[in-house]
C-alpha cells in the first residue's frame, strides 16, 4: 500500500484546483451559500431538498439569476445555457479547469458543490460526487464503488463530536469530502488526510482549496499504513464501519469481516498519539451472543488511553441489512437478486452469532495513567452539538477524580455547572417530594436523581465553602452525625463530578 504523498494532478475526469479561488470568489458573489440558498429556497423547499426532493427547488429556480444558475448546476445536477453559466462562474474557467462540461449550448455540473457553514459562520464547499451531496438531486443509491459521498449526518455528527483545541498535527483517517480535515485545518498547524480512494483525496483537495482553508498533507492507503509511525495530537475518522459479507463499496464496507475494521482502528490509534491527544471515531459494533458489548469494546482502549464509548442506537440484524441494502439501491434490483443479498448478510450474521449491531461514538483519550477511566454507556437520549467541550471536559473531570481521594474531595470547592434545574417529582399536594432530579439543559443533558442531601449540597455549592464544610451544616440542619455524613458522601459527589453536575473549582 502507497505511503507516499499524492500527486496535485487528479483523477481523470475530475477538476483540477489550481484557480478554485476564484470559483469560490463567484459563488460568494452569488450568495451560494448555506444561507443564501435558505434565502432562496425558503425553509419548505430547503428541507426538501434535503430530502432528495427537488421540485420545489426547481420551481424556486426559475429565476435565470446566477444563485438560480448555481443551484440549478450544483444542487440538483440541471443543465443550464452556457451563457448564464458564464455570467455566473469567471469567464471559461469553471470549463477549462473541469468542473463543468459543454455539449452544444448546454453545460453541466462535473461534480457537487454543496455550501456549508463553518462553526464560526464561514462559508464553506464540500465537493463530491454527482448526486451525492446532502440536499443533492440523488443518493448513493446504485453507486460504483470508487464514489465519494458529501457531508451527511454521520460527518457532521463526527465534527461537533470533536474537540477543538489548538494543536500542532492533526491526522484525518478514511477523508472522504474531507469536511473531517476541513474542519482540522481551523485549529491544527499541519493536517494530513489519507484515504484509501485516490478519488477521495482529490475531493479532499478541492473541498479545502473551494473553501479558502489551508492545503493538507494527504496520503493514499488504508489505515495507518500511509502514516507509518508518525504521531498525532489529534486523529478523527469516520471510517467505513459497515458490518456487511464483503466489502462491495469503499465508502462504506472497510474490507475487513464483522466489526475488525472499527477494532483495528481503536487499537492501534493508541501508539499514533501523542501524549494529551484525541481520537475520536465513530463505529458500528457487534452484539455477539453470550458476550456483553461492553466488555468486548473495553478490550478494544489500547493501553495508556483513557476512553469514552457511547452507544447511541441499536438494530437488530434484519433493520441493519435492510438500511444498507437499500442504501446500495439493491431494493431496486431484481427481487431473486435481493433476496438473495439478502440472505448473505444474514448468513454472515448467523456465522459470527451477531444479534445486533450498535452505532456509537469512541473517544480516546491519551492520559498515559496506570490506572485509566474507561466509561462505556447507552445513551439513546437527544444531545445539544457541538459536544466538542463536552468530551474535553469529560476526561479532565476523570483526571481530577483519579487523583483526588476521598480526603481530597472534601477539602476542595465546587460549583453547580451552568444550565442544570433541578425537578421534584411527586404527587400533587404532597408535602415531600418522592424524588429530586438534576438535570442539564446542554451537553449530554443528563438528568440525575438526588437524595436530600444530594440536592441541598448540589444547590449550595457556589464555589465558596468547601464539601465538608457543607456537608457539616447539612448534618447540623437533619440532626444526623456529621462524621457519618463525611464518610458515605464522598461517592455520591463522584457521580455528580464526574456526569458534570459539579464542577471542581481548585486553589
Amino acid at each position: 500500500m502507497s505511503t507516499t504523498s499524492v500527486s496535485a494532478s487528479p483523477p481523470a475526469g475530475l477538476p483540477v484546483p489550481d484557480r478554485a479561488a476564484a470559483i469560490r470568489d463567484a459563488l460568494l458573489a452569488a450568495e451560494f451559500t448555506a444561507d443564501g440558498l435558505l434565502d432562496l429556497l425558503g425553509a419548505p423547499a430547503y428541507a426538501a431538498l434535503a430530502r432528495s426532493e427537488t421540485v420545489p427547488a426547481l420551481r424556486a429556480t426559475r429565476g435565470g439569476s446566477p444563485l438560480d444558475t448555481l443551484v440549478r448546476l450544483f444542487l440538483l445536477q440541471q443543465p443550464v445555457a452556457y451563457e448564464r453559466a458564464r455570467a455566473a462562474l469567471p469567464g471559461d474557467e469553471a470549463l477549462e479547469d473541469g468542473w463543468l462540461t459543454r455539449t452544444g449550448d448546454e453545460v453541466r455540473a462535473a461534480v457537487d458543490v454543496r455550501p456549508y457553514g463553518g462553526p464560526e459562520g464561514q462559508d464553506w464547499f464540500i465537493v463530491s460526487d454527482l448526486g451525492c451531496a446532502v440536499g443533492g438531486a440523488g443518493g448513493a443509491n446504485g453507486r460504483d464503488e470508487g464514489m465519494v459521498l458529501g457531508v451527511g449526518g454521520a460527518s457532521t455528527t463526527l465534527a461537533g463530536l470533536t474537540v477543538r483545541t489548538p494543536v500542532a498535527t492533526a491526522l484525518d483517517l478514511g477523508t472522504g469530502s474531507g469536511i473531517q480535515a476541513l474542519h482540522a485545518a481551523q485549529h491544527a498547524t499541519r493536517v494530513t488526510a489519507t484515504d484509501l480512494n485516490p478519488r477521495a483525496l482529490a475531493f479532499t483537495r478541492l473541498t479545502l482549496a473551494l473553501s479558502g482553508a489551508p492545503e493538507a498533507e494527504l496520503r493514499e492507503g488504508s489505515l495507518y499504513e500511509p502514516v507509518g509511525s508518525g504521531t498525532y495530537d489529534l486523529i478523527v475518522s469516520n471510517p467505513p464501519f459497515v458490518i456487511s459479507p464483503g466489502a462491495r463499496l469503499t465508502y462504506r464496507d472497510g474490507g475487513m469481516g464483522g466489526d475488525d475494521l472499527c477494532r483495528t482502528l481503536v487499537q492501534q490509534a493508541g501508539a499514533r498519539l501523542n501524549e494529551g491527544g484525541y481520537a475520536q471515531f465513530l463505529a458500528n459494533w457487534q452484539h455477539v451472543e453470550g458476550e456483553e458489548w461492553q466488555e468486548r469494546l473495553r478490550s478494544w482502549v489500547p493501553r495508556g488511553c483513557d476512553a469514552w464509548i457511547v452507544q447511541r442506537e441499536v438494530q437488530d440484524v434484519t433493520q441493519y441489512a435492510e438500511l444498507w441494502l437499500r442504501d446500495a439501491g439493491d431494493h431496486r434490483t431484481d427481487p431473486e437478486a435481493y433476496a438473495e443479498r439478502y440472505g448473505a448478510w444474514l448468513d454472515e450474521f448467523e456465522a459470527r452469532k451477531t444479534k445486533a449491531v450498535g452505532f456509537g461514538w469512541i473517544t480516546l483519550f491519551k492520559s498515559g495513567s496506570e490506572q485509566p477511566s474507561i466509561t462505556v454507556e447507552e445513551w439513546p437520549h437527544p444531545v445539544e452539538q457541538p459536544l466538542g467541550e463536552t468530551v474535553r471536559a469529560h476526561f479532565a473531570r476523570q483526571e481530577y477524580l483519579r487523583t483526588h481521594d476521598d480526603a481530597a474531595l472534601l477539602a476542595d470547592r465546587f460549583r453547580l455547572a451552568d444550565e442544570v434545574v433541578q425537578e421534584q417529582v411527586g404527587l400533587p399536594g404532597a408535602e415531600d417530594p418522592e424524588h429530586v432530579v438534576l438535570r442539564q439543559n446542554r451537553g449530554m443533558r443528563r438528568a440525575t436523581t438526588v437524595d436530600t442531601v444530594g440536592a441541598g449540597f448540589a444547590g449550595v455549592c457556589d464555589g465558596q465553602l468547601d464539601a465538608g464544610r457543607i456537608l457539616d451544616a447539612i448534618a447540623q440542619l437533619i440532626g444526623e452525625d456529621p462524621v457519618q455524613l463525611r464518610d458515605r458522601t464522598p461517592e455520591s459527589i463522584r457521580m455528580l463530578v464526574g456526569q458534570g453536575f459539579l464542577e471542581p473549582v481548585g486553589e
